[in-house]
């Protein structure tokens, strides 16, 4: 696919509404509780089957619940050139675009930084926040737009190739790089145990990087193994995006072909990420890997491979809502699409007192009510969507 989008491109007529259903529906997935959903499938065939897909992989692998994040960047790189596209039809020049996405990159670094802190007596400095993630390379995505897809093409691949690079001639260490304790795990042998927890770049960067700021006790490592650096591949996942995005906006080609083709693509990232995992072989180990699949450390298996969902997901948005036609099912995830933002914020700072709240009425009613994760997670859930739905009615829309 190779979609134009030039600073003269008409702003498309309407709002994706695949897109505000997708987006929509990935940030219920993150405000939901596993242990409500576990609580469901107690005592059910299907009980080990959501145990692993409802959460975070240990290290390699991947998993539903590990798609959450890569669907958030994905999305977030789709909607850039309708954003783009329609500042620039109501006269927005080059310079004040630029200043308006620098402005946006900070905003979501000191955001997720100000969501991390809560708890803490310091503002506790790190970038591992998937919005702060974003932040950290929404600048240069932007510099992207309306280049073409060749110019989109060789960037992405240029980002994945030199991250690999990274870690592929980063020498392994004898000892544990760490001051606070031995962090050293061990998941991968041969070629792979570049990839290793706790004896990659991220956590060397870190052990500098995060000292530089004030800190309640000196940063020595992330138990689970994320890093700040993260942010330079998880800016392939958004031009993914960016390029899925133009196409969608700009191709000519009927809505239905365009669903295929992203589906397609979607089919071959999945077979590409598989081949870098290494994996797909019968009795293959960890010597056949040319990088494994680690979503904490997003190795570009992972942008690879996670592309390929968000892809299928996106391009089954597409068909039933924009092509079928079929809306009216997904106007509670277009509630909540519209507002991500808001959504995440609560996420952070509300949900916990929420469920405290509840725990404590609902006791007064019935401990098993109390007790019930389920319960308590309807109950929370609703409040959110409430909150979100009278926003949508009165049309107010927070936004970066």
């Amino acid at each position: 696919m190779k979609p134009q989008l030039t600073a003269s491109a008409p702003a498309p007529n309407t709002r994706l509404a695949s897109l505000d259903a997708y987006r929509g529906f990935i940030m219920m997935a993150l405000v939901s509780s596993y242990f409500a959903i576990g609580e469901w499938t107690n005592g059910t065939p299907f009980e080990k089957v959501f145990d692993y897909q409802l959460s975070h992989v240990q290290w390699t692998g991947c998993t539903l619940w590990d798609l959450i994040q890569p669907s958030f960047m994905f999305i977030v790189g789709v909607a850039m050139p309708y954003s783009y596209a329609s500042r620039k039809a109501k006269g927005d020049s080059d310079k004040k675009l630029f200043l308006h996405a620098l402005k946006r990159a900070l905003i979501l670094i000191l955001l997720g930084v100000f969501l991390r802190s809560n708890g803490h007596a310091l503002t506790y400095w790190t970038f591992e926040d998937v919005i702060s993630q974003i932040g950290l390379g929404y600048v240069f995505v932007y510099l992207t737009l309306g280049k073409g897809f060749k110019v989109q093409a060789s960037v992405t691949a240029g980002i994945l190739v030199g991250y690999w690079l990274l870690f592929a001639l980063w020498p392994l260490p004898q000892t544990s790089p760490f001051p606070n304790g031995d962090v050293t795990w061990e998941y991968f042998n041969g070629f792979a145990a570049h990839w290793n927890k706790g004896a990659n770049p991220l956590g060397y960067f870190d052990a500098w990087f995060l000292n530089l700021f004030p800190r309640e006790t000196a940063w020595g490592f992330h138990s689970g193994g994320y890093g700040t650096l993260s942010f330079i591949p998880s800016m392939a996942t958004i031009l993914f995006g960016v390029m899925t995005g133009e196409f969608l906006a700009n191709s000519d080609r009927p809505i239905g072909k365009k669903c295929l083709r992203i589906a397609g693509m979607g089919v071959l990232f999945l077979m590409v990420g598989m081949l870098l995992d290494g994996h797909i072989w019968p009795g293959a180990n960890w010597d056949w890997s040319v990088a494994p699949i680690v979503k904490r450390i997003w190795t570009p298996s992972f942008v690879i491979f996670s592309t390929g969902w968000t892809l299928l997901i996106l391009s089954a948005f597409v068909l039933v809502v924009d092509v079928w036609g079929f809306k009216k099912w997904a106007f509670p995830f277009f509630v909540v699409g519209m507002n991500p933002i808001t959504i995440y914020c609560m996420e952070g700072l509300i949900v916990g007192w929420l469920k405290k709240t509840y725990h404590l009425h609902l006791a007064s009613v019935s401990e098993s009510l109390a007790e019930s994760h389920l319960v308590i997670e309807i109950l929370v859930i609703a409040t959110l969507w409430s909150i979100l739905y009278w926003m949508y009615r009165r049309k107010i829309f927070i936004r970066i």
